[in-house]
């Protein structure tokens, strides 16, 4: 009678489970991340604090991510994949992030940052659709770290120290004009 009660208690914890936020896809350990055509924002958007000083993940990018912008000059503006906001202050002050746009038949990442309210952004390099790639993003005194499958990139940082109050930032499209489509990246956190 007391192992039924056991095996009753572990099923009904078990059915009663439900994910925040995004979901990973049961296939693989990676969450899709979806905007959908005419947003800038992830579907379920919900920015957590964040309390590290390093982001390490794998992303994958899809056809999706191949798009046309309206405005020929708006196919230049950086999307944004991961980073987190930095020195106490608002993303559009203070922030590190990994950017990407579709442009001259390549995926190209970026690193893009606020510094003191000023943007800097600084290509490093490409990826193939449908194929995973790494990246690290870390503070080092006054400098951020960008590493892109092994190759390193520093850019310079308003503050030094913790980060203090951050948030992490979750993909974001545009620039100027939305998603054309649906754009789909896939993400796995690696720890």
């Amino acid at each position: 009678m007391k192992i039924s009660f056991v095996v009753i208690f572990f099923l009904v914890c078990l059915s009663s489970c439900q994910w925040v936020g995004n979901t990973p896809s049961f296939g693989d350990d990676y969450i899709t991340y979806k905007i959908s055509k005419g947003n800038h924002e992830i579907d379920n958007n919900s920015n957590g604090l964040f309390t590290g000083n390093e982001l390490k993940f794998q992303a994958i990018f899809d056809s999706t991510c191949i798009y046309q912008t309206a405005n020929p000059g708006n196919q230049h503006d950086i999307n944004k994949l991961l980073g987190f906001s930095d020195c106490n202050t608002q993303h559009h002050v203070n922030s590190a992030r990994f950017g990407w746009n579709w442009r001259e038949n390549a995926l190209r990442i970026y690193a893009y940052v606020y510094i003191a309210g000023q943007r800097q952004e600084k290509e490093l390099g490409t990826v193939e659709l449908g194929k995973s790639s790494s990246y690290k993003l870390s503070t080092l005194n006054d400098t951020y770290v960008f590493v892109l499958n092994g190759n390193s990139t520093i850019m310079p940082r308003h503050c030094s120290g913790g980060l203090g109050i951050s948030y992490k930032l979750l993909p974001y499209f545009g620039g100027d004009e939305v998603a054309p489509q649906d754009i789909n990246i896939k993400i796995r956190n690696i720890e």
